[in-house]
């Protein structure tokens, strides 16, 4: 059993989503299929009832923000029907304009409000800004957060690592010294693993990514901490489990994971 913690399925032409599918299917990969926005989240639902390893996730991506901070309440209902949020957060680096601040702020706030009421997982992001991230979660007593593709400053990761937060870990440990170090840091019991599907390799090579990718993500990752590939995807299905154990909204996938 792998464990993808942040793809995004809805990205994949209606050609390709057979493709990824059987690869989910062979290889045992739970997949978390995390949205942009609405519109992604309705694709991702419909193709997480093809198969009972994906699991669709709603939110509202920070660059997406100034689209929906002044009509929040009419994606409530969608909110109350995903088993978890995410990809929300706040985006200060690839988003260089600072007038769309205060919309990520503003969405962020209601979102991790939301989650605190339904007793929801969140998926985040938090590209530049790591310490407002870390704020905002102490603010809303956000116990239960996947901070996706952390590659910011270590002393931040330190904080978020002492607030509980896991962390999902991709392809760019193939690549980047700085996140091999992250990943060296990340505590056992705090680490998943991840693909960002289908962009997140095609970002770094120029080429798609599948859900086979992951297995070299395992190794890469096994590899620099020095532990067997084995004994990581053990580590990291238990991690997903424990965090998932008590929680309604994802009964439906932890039988997966046993």
């Amino acid at each position: 059993m792998f464990i993808d913690a942040h793809a995004h399925l809805d990205k994949y032409n209606d050609d390709d989503v057979e493709r990824v599918l059987a690869q989910i299917e062979q290889d045992q990969i739970l997949t978390l299929s995390v949205s942009v926005d609405e519109r992604s989240f309705l694709r991702s639902e419909a193709i997480a009832a093809r198969s009972p390893l994906v699991v669709p996730s709603f939110g509202i991506h920070p660059a997406e923000a100034p689209r929906f901070v002044h009509s929040l309440d009419e994606v409530e209902d969608t909110v109350l029907r995903s088993p978890l949020i995410g990809e929300i957060g706040l985006d200060h680096r690839f988003v260089t304009d600072t007038s769309q601040f205060d919309a990520q702020r503003t969405v962020f706030r209601r979102f991790l409000t939301w989650a605190a009421e339904q007793n929801k997982i969140v998926n985040l992001h938090c590209a530049g800004a790591e310490q407002d991230t870390a704020r905002m979660l102490s603010d809303h007593h956000t116990e239960r957060a996947i901070v996706h593709w952390y590659s910011g400053p270590l002393d931040d990761l330190t904080q978020l690592i002492q607030k509980g937060c896991m962390f999902s870990v991709g392809v760019e440990i193939r690549q980047s010294d700085h996140i091999r170090q992250i990943a060296r840091m990340i505590p056992s019991t705090q680490l998943l693993t991840e693909t960002d599907n289908p962009g997140g390799l095609r970002w770094l090579t120029e080429e798609s990514g599948y859900p086979t990718v992951i297995a070299s993500v395992v190794d890469e990752l096994a590899r620099v901490r020095e532990v067997s590939s084995a004994s990581l995807l053990e580590e990291v299905r238990s991690n997903m489990a424990n965090l998932i154990r008590d929680d309604p909204h994802m009964r439906p996938w932890l039988a997966s994971l046993a």
